[in-house]
């Protein structure tokens, strides 16, 4: 099981960018499946990114060309970059790590605002 710890997240205006956080503990890190999950006011969660252990991606069709997902196993973190940033992206941004239906993580969330 992971400890997960996201970063990064604050108020920025439309059209700017934002670099996501996820310090991750354990030393298995390497063989998680990686996710961003974002969670708007009266939405559902959703799943903005995901990274495979082996650097593989996938996006919300919302987000394709916009944000992008990266690791750097050595440090055991993952990354989310957001950029042209947009009103509808303001969410809690939360950080998942799964391997197999054994082990599914979550970090506490951290606030992205996009507002004027």
């Amino acid at each position: 099981q992971l400890q997960l710890v996201e970063s990064g997240g604050g108020l920025v205006q439309p059209g700017g960018s934002l670099r996501l956080s996820c310090a991750a503990s354990g030393r298995t890190f390497s063989s998680y499946f990686m996710g961003w999950y974002r969670q708007a006011p009266g939405k559902q969660r959703e799943l903005v990114a995901a990274i495979t252990s082996g650097g593989g991606t996938n996006y919300a069709d919302s987000v394709k060309g916009r944000f992008t997902i990266s690791r750097d196993n050595a440090k055991n973190t993952v990354y989310l970059q957001m950029n042209s940033l947009k009103p509808e992206d303001t969410a809690v941004y939360y950080c998942n790590g799964r391997y197999s239906f054994l082990y599914n993580s979550w970090g506490q969330g951290t606030q992205v605002t996009v507002s004027s």
